[in-house]
């Protein structure tokens, strides 16, 4: 996040455009002052913009500093941008202590560098952690259940109520069982506790 000056908007923007070396409208900004003289015959901006690039830059150095200061090496930690989401791919010598115990040491890492980046840039950072593969394993397990859960609610009408799951790990859920007739998701709960359950449909 870096601050621009200029008598307009425009002018400050074109400031941002040139030092961060890309065009004014690929700039996230918001106006912080807006100050006029007396009579309004001078005029000044103060705008804090930055780039998707410099989301991505904040996010990678945070997690190395964090990784790192618990004594843990980073072999590798590289960004894939997909579905509004900053998926951040990490390997070290140390995967399943910072996965934890069914995911729970990295789904507290992603909320604790969420937090950091939603904070750093005054808007809401959607940011995917994944070590050694661990969710991607897990939304193929998670897709079997949701198909083999919908199945047997469409032939036996009972109601099936899921394990609390993470934001995206239920959004996988949603999508699979949204191919099949007479079957439903809700989610229900709240923070730790918010789950899916597979409701019957009628025709």
């Amino acid at each position: 996040m870096k601050y621009f000056t200029g008598k307009s908007v425009e002018e400050a923007l074109e400031k941002a455009s040139q030092e961060f070396d890309v065009p004014a409208e690929n700039i996230n900004y918001e106006v912080v002052e807006e100050t006029s003289s007396f009579l309004g015959l001078k005029k000044k901006v103060q705008i804090s913009a930055y780039t998707e690039a410099m989301v991505v830059e904040y996010i990678l150095d945070y997690l190395k500093t964090v990784i790192e200061a618990v004594g843990l090496k980073v072999n590798s930690i590289r960004p894939k941008l997909e579905e509004g989401f900053i998926r951040v791919l990490i390997d070290t010598d140390h995967n399943s202590i910072l996965i934890g115990k069914n995911g729970r040491t990295m789904q507290a890492l992603n909320q604790l560098v969420r937090s950091a980046a939603n904070k750093e840039f005054k808007k809401r950072v959607r940011v995917l952690i994944d070590i050694n593969g661990y969710k991607e394993d897990k939304y193929k397990k998670l897709e079997s259940l949701a198909r083999r859960e919908a199945v047997k609610v469409s032939k036996t009408k009972i109601t099936a109520v899921l394990d609390p799951m993470t934001a995206d790990e239920r959004r996988i859920v949603h999508n699979v069982v949204s191919n099949f007739k007479n079957v439903k998701t809700v989610s229900e709960g709240e923070g730790n506790k918010r789950h899916i359950t597979i409701v019957y449909v009628k025709e």
